[in-house]
């Protein structure tokens, strides 16, 4: 199977040829190839992007625009089968989660960011007024902010791919779509669906797939982009803010988390002990928002610890297309070195292994690591402060809900937590002090299309779905009518 770009509305090879293998990480298999864009494709995906908005009627057509998305939808929804097959696939996401947050509910988010573009108030009439004497009307009148590239990881790719584009479509902007390397095929699929399935016309979607990062940073650093949206590593989000500022482009930036479950003198273990293990197993941990910080009373921590242990002792790892099957395999074999190096960081910082730290002896092939849990380290040490983005939980202690407050809060980045206590409204209290863009109270899930996600601190800029998403993806312009 070769999956090729599209460029201009046409379905097409690399300029120069070439192809990069899409390996499926649970068995390290290759499952086919995709046309390896370089920079002359992606310069003729940006001057295709700029011509659509600059010189036909998409921007100024929201009513093309409501249709299009409405038959994109549609044509997600036919080709829900095989996309299943490619997610688990390419991501090594476990096949359940296709039915949740891989799938199902990035294509139902289309259908509302359809729904939302039609009713939305483009214009706003401000009424009358008399500055320095002069009778004027005002208006607010939102437009698209132009040429939107997308740059999306590897861990939810179509989620992530449907959540920028979906919305910057229906804002009138085009767009270019720069997949991971990791997982090419949700990105050229929804390319092929687009060309395809619906009317959007030439030019104003394209996708270039691609081994090479560096085609990321051309997208980023072109003048003819107005807007990078980018979602990753916070690392590699400084450097795509360093290069946007180039030409003060607008920036988007949904980065990294380290999010912490506090759990509270009086809270119920099974409600915090499930939500965290569920959290640090599915997906094997590969999640900016998911939970690594159990924080537990410090009565409480040993009771704590061994319960979760035993939880979590025995937890299925293995084939992500067993319905049975949470916790799948990392993305490759460089994540998996990654992960194993900070398992051995934390033991090297006085931690104790708990549980796991290492390679499932039942697997042979694959890029698995162990659930994992990490006791008796700083709240200041590696494994409690960086991203890991694996199946690794980090177990601390506090001293009352003032120090599980300022534990969380111990934290470069800023993106989500849970706070769980006997009492909702003690709970809640706590949950606004601690300060994330999002934040779950006794279980409650922040995940739906019109909820905005995003974080503080190095957790990025601006917001994704919503409202705010939706508007990320515009600008305002003031208009003064003399009367």
């Amino acid at each position: 199977m070769t999956e090729p770009l599209l460029i201009d509305g046409d379905l097409t090879a690399a300029a120069d040829g070439r192809t990069f293998p899409n390996v499926n990480p649970a068995t390290e298999e290759v499952i086919g190839v995709t046309a390896d864009g370089g920079r002359a494709d992606m310069d003729r995906a940006i001057a295709a992007a700029r011509r659509a908005f600059d010189r036909t009627g998409w921007s100024a057509d929201p009513g093309l625009r409501v249709r299009c998305l409405r038959q994109l939808h549609e044509g997600l929804l036919k080709q829900a089968g095989e996309l299943r097959s490619v997610i688990v696939a390419e991501a090594g996401t476990p096949v359940t989660l296709t039915y949740g947050p891989q799938l199902d509910s990035p294509v139902e988010g289309v259908a509302w960011v359809a729904d939302l573009a039609r009713g939305y108030p483009w214009e706003t009439d401000l009424g009358t007024a008399a500055p320095l004497g002069i009778a004027t009307r005002r208006f607010l009148r939102r437009e698209p902010a132009g040429v939107v590239g997308a740059i999306t990881p590897w861990n939810f790719p179509m989620q992530i791919n449907l959540a920028k584009v979906a919305p910057a479509l229906a804002a009138g902007n085009t767009v270019v779509l720069k997949p991971a390397p990791d997982t090419p095929w949700a990105a050229t699929m929804l390319g092929r669906i687009v060309a395809e399935e619906t009317d959007i016309p030439p030019g104003v979607f394209n996708v270039v797939a691609s081994a090479a990062h560096e085609t990321g940073q051309q997208l980023a650093e072109d003048p003819r982009v107005d807007m990078i949206s980018f979602t990753g590593s916070t690392a590699t989000g400084r450097a795509v803010m360093r290069a946007g500022a180039t030409n003060i482009k607008k920036v988007f930036l949904e980065l990294g988390g380290k999010s912490a479950l506090l759990a509270l003198d009086d809270a119920d273990l099974d409600t915090a002990l499930g939500n965290v293990a569920f959290q640090i197993t599915t997906h094997a941990g590969q999640g900016c928002a998911v939970l690594s910080r159990l924080v537990l009373p410090r009565a409480r921590y040993a009771e704590g610890v061994e319960r979760l242990v035993e939880m979590l002792r025995g937890w299925p790892v293995g084939d992500p297309a067993d319905p049975a099957t949470l916790t799948g395999p990392l993305i490759s074999e460089r994540q998996r070195h990654r992960v194993l190096g900070y398992i051995e960081r934390g033991r090297a910082d006085g931690g104790t292994i708990a549980l796991g730290g290492g390679i499932p002896a039942s697997l042979d092939r694959g890029f698995f690591v162990e659930p994992t849990v990490i006791t008796g380290v700083s709240p200041d040490a590696a494994v409690a402060q960086e991203e890991i983005f694996g199946p690794v939980l980090v177990v601390l202690a506090h001293d009352g809900d003032d120090d599980a407050v300022a534990i969380a809060n111990n934290s470069p980045y800023g993106l989500s937590g849970m706070v769980v206590s006997a009492s909702a409204s003690r709970a809640r209290a706590v949950a606004e002090r601690v300060r994330t863009g999002t934040i779950s109270v006794n279980g409650g899930l922040y995940y739906s299309p019109d909820v905005p996600f995003g974080g503080y601190r190095q957790s990025g800029t601006g917001r994704e779905s919503g409202v705010a998403g939706f508007e990320e993806y515009l600008e305002i312009k003031a208009i003064a009518e003399a009367v």
